[in-house]
């Protein structure tokens, strides 16, 4: 999803520089976190944040786009209308859309929906000159990671870029979420899966070229993000055998030991 900021972005001069994550505007569009500590919540507890006027605008823009998809009778706060002027979105109607757009699909047509909401918010031909600007390269792979964390706080919460070995090269393409609030908010396997790991390591590999892997940490809520490494097939990705949150997904299902939403 980062490719969205980057492909108005052109690089200049041989050496182009990393992005600074301090100060200036990307520090103004990240979320900010209300618990006293400054960090997520521990595991059991929902963190709190104080979301601002741009965090809202792209909570605003993503729901809206899903929206179309939603199923109708789903129920939810984000059923009603809302005008482009109002700012009616927060996380947990944003969530709400997400979980609506789950409803009556398969794992496949999840997937291919958050593509198509995706593509929908790029400009025409925007895939193809982020292959041209960013071919998989080290410096592309730390580029995006770098971007990751300022501009996309708002929907996976504080993370960090670290440092990792892709085919026996160590860069910095890494990027650690600490607390997913995505998969923290809807409390569901399946919604992390099918509407954000897949879709987002297939947009990135198949639609920018720039490999991806995204690998969720179920016992914490973390998450690691890798740029340049290619993703492991669905069936041999140690997520198709992940059981649901018993406790706290209201999709779930007890008599399964796989999350029924990545079965389907």
């Amino acid at each position: 999803m980062v490719g969205m900021s980057l492909v108005g972005v052109r690089p200049s001069g041989l050496q182009p520089q990393l992005p600074s994550l301090r100060g200036g505007v990307m520090r103004r569009i990240r979320c900010g976190i209300a618990e006293a500590s400054g960090e997520p919540a521990p595991l059991g507890q929902k963190t709190r944040y104080n979301d601002g006027i741009f965090e809202k605008a792209f909570m605003s823009l993503f729901a809206r786009k899903m929206e179309k998809y939603a199923d109708p009778g789903g129920g939810g706060k984000g059923r009603a209308k809302k005008g482009w002027w109002e700012w009616g979105y927060d996380y947990e109607s944003f969530v709400d859309v997400s979980r609506r757009v789950m409803q009556r699909r398969s794992r496949y047509q999840q997937q291919q929906v958050v593509r198509e909401v995706l593509l929908s918010m790029l400009p025409p031909g925007a895939p193809a000159q982020f292959r041209k600007l960013f071919p998989p390269t080290k410096w592309a792979a730390e580029f995006n990671a770098a971007l990751t964390v300022p501009f996309f706080d708002w929907l996976v919460g504080p993370s960090e870029v670290v440092e990792v070995e892709v085919n026996g090269v160590k860069q910095k393409s890494g990027v650690h979420i600490k607390k997913c609030r995505y998969l923290e908010n809807s409390g569901c396997v399946g919604m992390c899966v099918n509407m954000c790991k897949i879709p987002t390591q297939d947009f990135f590999t198949n639609e920018f070229g720039l490999p991806l892997t995204m690998t969720p940490n179920f016992e914490d809520m973390s998450c690691d993000m890798v740029y340049g490494q290619a993703p492991p097939t669905f069936e041999e990705d140690p997520v198709s055998k992940q059981p649901c949150y018993e406790d706290i997904c209201s999709m779930a299902k007890s008599s399964s030991s796989v999350c029924p939403k990545l079965q389907a």
